[in-house]
């Protein structure tokens, strides 16, 4: 057996995934395996194909907008009624104005921002845990989309060419889905290769050390309540593309599965919020929920609720035994030493696993 360093990384890269960091790519072989066996006159289709990849847009944009302000460690509960509130500004614009659809859609968003960015005052200035204050200013946007539609649908306001662009593929891929993956890989560029990104995450891992090594944590905050609002904006105005209607009972539904695939998807790869974990998890759920719809084709009401729930569940559950094993390896490590391994080290970078508190170089490292 040879002992070549790079022969044995080479091995290594070459291994698949384990199983609980990417337990969703298993699931959807899984899944892909199952439902093709089962049903595969329905299942493998390309017209199932197609039709997942464009409806499970809208939760997947949802979903990227949950994830920006997560990642620094701030909850955003608006973005359902964001979405709800983008699409309901734009319908109505296009009903009552003469404006340009593109003018109308640039309003909608910016109008999420401005909301976005009173968030961001609320929880930064105030000092109002971002859960709160986004539930509550959730509630406001219901509200306010309530008394914008008069609590009616809004339908046929849209030219045909507006809809063209939600409606129409590219190579035999919905639009929708294009725009999509422009916009997960910029969301993915800003957090993994820029010192933006690595400044949220270490905000999030650890304000105090960050804000201690420079960091701006407040202004990063902030900000990521302000793009998330801006991407759910945007998730609206792609549902009006596609759809082409506004209805009340849309954007607060969709904040679940949204939920679920971030935190689903942060248990895969990187083992924190990530954008292809969130766009895996999305996929794999929506996949899941069309196989048992497309084989149980009465009572199905209850499968997209419980399916989600259910792999949600055992996804975190997967990655917190790992985690906890993990721990417990350390702590016997620690306490079969002979000497106290904290003698010496800087305040900081001691303590035992449950309890480190890591320097500021390392969180931003």
């Amino acid at each position: 057996m040879t002992d070549d360093p790079s022969l044995v990384r080479t091995v290594s890269r070459l291994r698949p995934p384990s199983l609980e960091r990417a337990s969703a790519l298993y699931l959807f072989a899984f899944v892909i395996v199952l439902f093709g066996v089962w049903i595969p006159d329905t299942f493998l289709t390309s017209v199932t194909f197609r039709l997942v990849a464009a409806d499970q847009v809208v939760i997947a944009i949802l979903a990227l907008a949950i994830l920006v302000p997560l990642v620094v460690g701030a909850f955003d509960l608006s973005v359902g009624a964001m979405l709800a509130f983008s699409l309901v500004v734009l319908t109505w614009l296009e009903a009552h104005t003469e404006l340009n659809a593109t003018i109308s859609s640039l309003i909608a968003v910016a109008a999420c921002g401005v909301v976005g960015f009173l968030s961001g005052l609320l929880v930064v200035r105030f000092r109002v845990n971002s859960f709160i204050a986004t539930l509550g200013m959730s509630q406001i946007l219901a509200a306010t989309s309530l008394w914008i539609s008069e609590n009616r649908q809004i339908s046929g306001v849209f030219s045909q060419k507006f809809l063209s662009y939600g409606r129409r593929d590219i190579g035999g891929v919905p639009i929708v889905f294009v725009y999509l993956v422009v916009l997960a890989l910029v969301v993915w560029y800003v957090l993994q290769a820029t010192p933006l990104g690595r400044n949220m995450f270490a905000t999030g891992s650890n304000p105090e050390a960050a804000r201690l090594s420079g960091v701006k944590t407040d202004g990063l905050v902030w900000s990521s309540l302000v793009v998330s609002a801006l991407i759910a904006g945007l998730g609206g105005v792609v549902y009006g593309m596609k759809i082409g209607t506004y209805s009340n009972s849309f954007g607060p539904p969709l904040l679940f599965p949204a939920f679920a695939a971030v935190f689903f998807g942060a248990t895969q790869f990187t083992r924190r919020p990530n954008v292809w974990g969130t766009l895996v998890a999305v996929y794999v759920l929506a996949f899941g929920v069309k196989g048992l719809q497309l084989a149980f084709t009465n009572g199905v009401y209850w499968i997209t609720p419980m399916f989600n729930g259910v792999a949600l569940l055992a996804a975190v559950t997967l990655a917190s035994r790992t985690g906890l094993i993990k721990l417990r390896r350390s702590q016997r490590r620690l306490a079969s030493s002979p000497s106290d391994p904290t003698d010496g080290e800087p305040i900081g970078r001691r303590g035992t696993p449950e309890n480190t508190v890591p320097a500021a170089d390392e969180v931003l490292r």
